[in-house]
């Protein structure tokens, strides 16, 4: 085997890496960008009917005494 094949394979090991190392990122993003647009959603339709109570997960906890 001749250098130049094993730098292709050596490219080609480092290209896949940097390419897991992306898509793994960009998933890891995924259930927060989920969790926001629900959120936005919520926020939207209250915009439109200000009469609907806000939801439960709106609300702080009480406060420790």
């Amino acid at each position: 085997m001749d250098d130049t094949a094993i730098i292709t394979i050596l490219a080609i090991a480092g290209v896949a890496s940097v390419l897991l190392y992306v898509v793994k990122g960009f998933l890891d993003q995924v259930p927060e960008v989920i969790e926001s647009a629900g959120r936005i959603r919520v926020s939207w339709q209250r915009f439109k009917r200000p009469d609907l109570p806000a939801s439960a997960d709106d609300q702080e906890p009480p406060a420790a005494a």
